[in-house]
């Protein structure tokens, strides 16, 4: 599916999210969800402008190489997605949905460079199958990556073989690009169901959604993207932004404004710590 055409998906298919009452929205898990998870912060603010080299956060191990990991603890069956992180002073968490794109991730992903940030990035499969080796940057940046299934599909719309199908084969291509599979799932338009958190916990993802949304998606201004993140800061936030599925431009010059005025302000990124 073309990039161009996710935008237009977006938007007829969110209004069908929100008449879905039984899957539920992120709008709506955010009002009552209280689950956290602890994060690894990234380098602190003096720090942080310091331009990092390529290997400094290399994730170990990325392939078959050195002694064989354990297998992952069995996870439980979540009901509502992990909204925040938890743990002490001010940190939050930086998300992207949506890529790779060859247009906008790169710009995204400089800039997280130059500030010494890393992030979390949602990837839907149909795209890193096109950008591989940007999931390979990301990787060697010290990025963690989660499955946003293959086509970005409103889930609820979908049987369990189909579902499945989404996730597994996103979790296959981005093993070969990344060097690992996600351990973090994200589902699209935030449309969560009982199928989704099940198989979610069968692969080894745990659900993420988010505490402040920039709307970016809208593409309503440079402008209100800034302040929308700004206003939005505190410890425990996790931002969501989008660096595919339509002109991310507005988002690439957002994160130019806000990111270096939040770690002046003190703020820590952080990036999930890794089960293993």
């Amino acid at each position: 599916m073309q990039k161009d055409q996710l935008l237009t998906r977006r938007r007829m298919l969110l209004a069908g999210a929100a008449a879905l009452g039984a899957a539920g929205t992120a709008g709506a898990l955010l009002a009552g969800g209280t689950e956290e998870f602890t994060g690894t912060a990234a380098a602190p603010g003096p720090q942080a402008r310091q331009v990092l080299k390529s290997s400094a956060f290399r994730l170990q191990p990325l392939t078959g190489e050195g002694p064989p990991r354990a297998a992952p603890h069995e996870l439980k069956v979540r009901t509502e997605p992990i909204l925040r992180i938890s743990g002490r002073g001010r940190h939050m968490m930086l998300t992207f949905d949506d890529g790779p794109n060859p247009e906008y991730t790169p710009h995204i992903l400089d800039t997280l460079a130059k500030y010494g940030v890393r992030a979390m990035f949602f990837l839907c499969g149909e795209c890193v199958v096109e950008n591989k080796e940007l999931v390979a940057r990301m990787a060697e940046e010290g990025h963690v990556v989660g499955n946003h299934t293959w086509t970005h599909p409103l889930l609820t719309t979908l049987n369990r073989r189909q579902i499945r199908h989404e996730m597994k084969s996103t979790s296959d291509v981005i093993q070969e690009a990344y060097g690992e599979r996600p351990q973090w799932f994200r589902a699209p338009y935030g449309a969560w169901n009982r199928a989704a958190f099940q198989l979610g916990a069968e692969m080894g993802m745990e659900p993420l959604a988010w505490t402040v949304d920039t709307t970016d998606w809208m593409e309503p201004g440079t402008r209100t993207i800034v302040d929308r993140v700004e206003s939005g800061a505190a410890p425990g936030v996790v931002v969501l932004s989008h660096d595919a599925g339509g002109d991310r431009s507005q988002t690439v010059h957002a994160i130019r404004e806000w990111l270096p005025h939040l770690i002046d302000s003190g703020y820590h990124m952080t990036v999930p710590d890794r089960r293993v």
